[in-house]
């Protein structure tokens, strides 16, 4: 598959695991390093439009993949390895598959512990970590969304419970999506959502997900962090009631070489209520 539009290419590869569509942008000449994404829960590569269009008018190219976490529209193949661990083994995949080497590597939410699982795996093409708000140490994830993920611990339970969110009041109320952003696209918080109501398949890859997501994994992982050398920014919403500022400073405490920049009135999805501010960061 490969579909162009303006500056962004939406396409996909085969791995190992299965098909990964992604979006790039940007030129494929940049002279700077590229730029990966990985997004939260429940979410795919659009989360991060807004801020892969700024960084390309900048001539930086990056990739934004749909990461197997309940949004993608591909499931995985029967036997892939669904933990966080194995999650990030696939990044990892991604990669190499595309060669990237010296890459600066964004989480949020979700994927910023993906991003903590991967540098304690295999850091040997990450240059630069930027994490926006994002599960540390044993938040993982944090109230109220450790009692939500409960209710999708299953099949069936997770297309009885994701129901609801058909509804856009409720997609963005605080039992939805509505903690995360100040501004939600009701068409992409949709989006999200459809293939899990709408497919087992992908239903079972973030069932699987959900159930390998153990707290003191990450925890154990954030006690070898300060071995990662390259520098990493932390850029944290701290009108977030989920992921608090106190988290970030930890966070930012666990690395060797980090910087902590808050963010007023920007929650959780930085890259949604902060695409300017996020973008400079990357950039710098």
């Amino acid at each position: 598959m490969n579909s162009a539009n303006g500056n962004s290419t939406r396409t996909s590869i085969e791995l190992s695991h299965g098909v990964v569509e992604y979006r790039t942008a940007g030129p494929l000449d940049a002279a700077g390093p590229p730029v990966l994404f990985v997004h939260p829960f429940l979410m795919d590569g659009t989360l991060w439009t807004g801020v892969a269009d700024l960084l390309a008018a900048r001539g930086i190219r990056s990739y934004a993949p749909d990461w197997p976490l309940g949004a993608h529209r591909v499931a995985t193949n029967p036997g892939t390895d669904q933990t966080p661990r194995g999650v990030a083994r696939q990044i990892v995949r991604f990669i190499e598959e595309l060669d990237l080497h010296d890459v600066t590597l964004v989480g949020a939410d979700t994927g910023g512990a993906l991003c903590q699982f991967l540098i304690d795996t295999d850091p040997s093409r990450i240059g630069r970590v930027v994490l926006t708000n994002c599960d540390a140490f044993d938040t993982f994830p944090p109230f109220p969304f450790n009692v939500v993920f409960a209710l999708l611990k299953g099949n069936t339970l997770m297309k009885i419970n994701l129901q609801p969110m058909r509804s856009r009041a409720f997609r963005h109320s605080p039992l939805g999506f509505g903690l995360l952003a100040e501004r939600l696209d009701p068409a992409q918080t949709r989006s999200w959502i459809e293939p899990g109501l709408t497919d087992a398949a992908i239903r079972g890859d973030a069932v699987a997900f959900l159930r390998a997501a153990r707290p003191a994994d990450l925890l154990d992982v954030s006690t070898r962090l300060d071995r990662f050398t390259g520098p990493v920014t932390i850029v944290w919403g701290t009108a977030d009631r989920a992921f608090t500022p106190q988290l970030g400073r930890r966070l930012q405490d666990a690395f060797r070489n980090a910087h902590l920049v808050e963010v007023p009135n920007a929650r959780t999805l930085v890259a949604l209520d902060a695409p300017h501010l996020l973008v400079e960061h990357i950039a710098a």
